[in-house]
């Protein structure tokens, strides 16, 4: 049984964007390693930009400094 955890930051991704990622994750497992996708989960966590850095900085910090 695949497991695949997408991150992304929360910022207004639709339920439709997430759909399309979900079906996507599972058909990419489906044509390069042959799994099945009735036992492939996908599992999308979405982090507030405080919570998510990058080079010592938050994403929201530097999002605010044009980074």
């Amino acid at each position: 049984m695949p497991y695949v955890n997408i991150r992304i930051t929360r910022e207004g991704a639709t339920a439709e964007q997430k759909a399309a990622l979900i079906k996507g994750a599972t058909q990419l497992l489906v044509d390069v390693l042959g799994k099945n996708p009735a036992t492939t989960v996908v599992v999308i966590d979405e982090v507030e930009t405080d919570n998510w850095g990058i080079g010592g900085e938050s994403i929201t910090v530097r999002r605010q400094q044009g980074k």
